[in-house]
């Protein structure tokens, strides 16, 4: 299992393996799964969850995921 080290702009640095990258962008792809789930599951915030997913996604398919979270947010009142 190989371990990928993300460092972010403030120089804070953290290790995630690949299954743990895997099953977070999973969740975070799911109309079922809210932040606040991956948080508790993971302790990650939100804004390292749209990071993550931001990283690991092609331009499009982040884009086009935000937007469905966009749309579904102005629909319900807990959602991501």
């Amino acid at each position: 299992m190989s371990v990928k080290t993300l460092r972010y702009q403030s120089g804070e640095s953290r290790e995630y393996s690949d299954q743990t990258l895997s099953e977070v962008i999973e969740m975070a792809l799911s109309d079922r799964v809210s932040f606040s789930n991956i948080q508790a599951a993971f302790g990650i915030s939100s804004s390292e969850v749209k990071r993550l997913t931001r990283t690991h996604l092609r331009r499009g398919s982040y884009v086009t995921w935000r937007k469905r979270v966009k749309e579904f947010t102005a629909r319900r009142e807990f959602y991501k």
